[in-house]
């Protein structure tokens, strides 16, 4: 007989304070500092006890040009000492030039390449890299603060490596446009997008009848929100149609953008969860990955620009999640990470908990036409009809049996 498999080892975290080398600009919503305030809150909770992380290497030229154009490439590389735009999406508001770009941007990039090896090489089933997530960047351009489309290196080179079903789930408030293009023909991956409606927020893209093309046919699948959508209706939406798309297409490994500024203090969008929607949505994702990928998870960073009060709890549940050390909502904030949060932002009101006493609860969609027994779940009913509508019947659903 021959000996056992070894198990594989504890998830991988991924982190280097390098990447708060990817500042934009010294005002840039986007602030690397998010990051910083996140692996100090979940060393300080004992999250990360014991938790050696793994340090990435900036990514090859040649693994960037799966998804980007030897052009950008050059235009990315040589735009650092430019005195105006340089084409591509550089020098724009959203996207100004910064010293050493390349590298930086080639970093962040790198760390969800070593989080995608450590999975594929057999080392762990989960991996976790919160610099990761710029979800916008196109093959061409620079697009929403993202230079590098890491999430789409990541799973091209997954795809060449053992794979040929993945999964990408993104959470995050805006349309992740980026990996939806740059699988848009490609039935080998399912891109799943949640977010603020494109007619109420930029890039304008994401529609419930966006689902492929040609052979891939029913591989995207959009769920459009509107402004003011809350915990227990996003959830309800979530559920109506993210595990069943994710079960029919039957993934080997799930990829998520764990984007955290569908928040409702968040400044630049308009959706209302709290820290405790965010708890729950990491935990259906983990739920997802062991039901359909064997537990293969991939875990990534994405948007968020509550970067004192919300990003650093909500990213330290999704640690926390990936690690299976999951931290209770009404735990308290540690004094040292609140001091230190202070002594650099002494304006802002600091939270105490690791919770905003947020309401989950949620009514499963059970189908019916004006079933929904609150305003709330009866709000997100017509998204969750017009996507089932749309891409249930490629996938092989019925799109009106709740159990579908």
């Amino acid at each position: 007989m021959s000996a056992p498999a070894p198990s594989p080892s504890p998830p991988s975290v991924v982190w280097t304070p390098d990447y708060l080398s990817y500042q934009l600009s010294p005002d840039h919503p986007l602030d690397p500092v998010r990051l910083d305030l996140t692996m100090r809150l979940s060393r300080e909770l004992g999250v990360l006890e014991g938790v050696e992380t793994l340090t990435p290497a900036v990514a090859p030229d040649a693994e960037l040009l799966r998804i980007h154009t030897p052009g950008y490439l050059n235009a990315v590389k040589g735009a650092p000492g430019q005195l105006q735009a340089v084409g591509h999406g550089l020098g724009s508001e959203d996207n100004p030039i910064f010293e050493r770009m390349h590298e930086a941007s080639a970093l962040l990039t790198g760390g969800t390449l070593a989080a995608a090896r450590e999975i594929a090489e057999g080392r762990t089933r989960r991996a976790i890299t919160i610099g990761g997530g710029l979800h916008h960047a196109m093959a061409d351009s620079a697009s929403g603060f993202c230079v590098y489309n890491d999430a789409a290196v990541a799973i091209s080179w997954l795809l060449d490596h053992g794979f040929d079903r993945i999964a990408y789930v993104d959470v995050d408030v805006h349309h992740g446009d980026g990996v939806q293009a740059a699988f848009l023909h490609d039935p080998r991956v399912l891109t799943v997008s949640v977010h603020q409606h494109p007619a109420t927020l930029w890039p304008s893209t994401g529609w419930a009848h966006e689902t492929g093309t040609g052979a891939a046919a029913g591989s995207v699948v959009n769920l459009p929100l509107m402004p003011g959508t809350s915990d227990a209706a996003w959830l309800r939406a979530f559920h109506a149609v993210v595990p069943s798309v994710v079960r029919a297409f039957r993934p080997q490994l799930l990829v998520t953008q764990c984007g955290v500024d569908t928040h409702r203090e968040d400044p630049l969008a308009d959706l209302r969860l709290t820290v405790d929607g965010h708890r729950a949505a990491f935990a259906a994702l983990r739920d997802l990955a062991e039901e359909t990928a064997e537990g293969r998870w991939l875990a990534l960073g994405g948007g968020g620009y509550g970067l004192v009060r919300v990003v650093p709890r909500s990213w330290t549940h999704l640690l926390a999640a990936v690690l299976d050390r999951d931290v209770d909502p009404s735990t308290a904030v540690p004094p040292g990470w609140t001091s230190h949060a202070h002594e650099r932002w002494p304006e802002i009101v600091l939270p105490t908990t690791m919770g905003d006493d947020g309401d989950t609860a949620h009514e499963p969609w059970g189908g019916g036409v004006g079933e929904a027994a609150s305003p709330a779940a009866a709000k997100v009913d017509t998204a969750i009809r017009d996507v089932r509508r749309a891409v249930f019947p490629l996938l092989g659903l019925d799109p009106d049996d709740p159990r579908d």
